[in-house]
């Protein structure tokens, strides 16, 4: 096999796997090349959901409100343009939080529960609504549903 072909099967490769070319001088002095395949395991960036990375850059940069009482406080002002519900929340609240929603803010439901919503957010409680005053450099708003 020449270098050429050893270039070739390694631009081949996927990510997952890359194959290294080793070169060494045997005991009679001749030259051996060996192939070693080294496996790359995804990062933990490869297999984070893009709504979980969304949601916590809009945390990191933007401007959030958390709980409900703040999220129906909020609604009716023009500040709030998504809220985020927990997929476990109550009825009750997200029945109040529709009836009082007067100016149509946009809602996305995290599939997750609260406990999960409020560990992507740093927080070591649980969160049920995210009220979004300012995305940030994020793009949340791309997984919103237009209705």
């Amino acid at each position: 096999m020449s270098d050429e072909d050893l270039e070739e099967t390694v631009e081949e490769t996927t990510d997952e796997t890359v194959e290294e070319v080793e070169e060494t001088i045997d005991e009679k002095g001749k030259k051996t090349k060996k192939k070693r395949v080294i496996r790359r395991r995804a990062s933990k960036k490869d297999k984070e959901d893009p709504v979980h990375s969304a949601i916590r850059l809009t945390v990191e940069s933007g401007k959030v409100g958390y709980g409900y009482r703040d999220a129906i406080r909020n609604c009716s002002s023009k500040k709030t343009k998504l809220l985020i519900l927990a997929n476990n929340v109550l009825l009750e609240v997200s029945s109040k939080l529709k009836n009082s929603n007067t100016s149509g803010i946009p809602f996305f439901t995290y599939e997750g529960s609260s406990l999960e919503l409020g560990s992507i957010c740093g927080k070591p409680y649980p969160v049920s609504v995210i009220s979004v005053f300012d995305f940030g450099s994020s793009n949340i708003s791309k997984f919103v549903k237009k209705k």
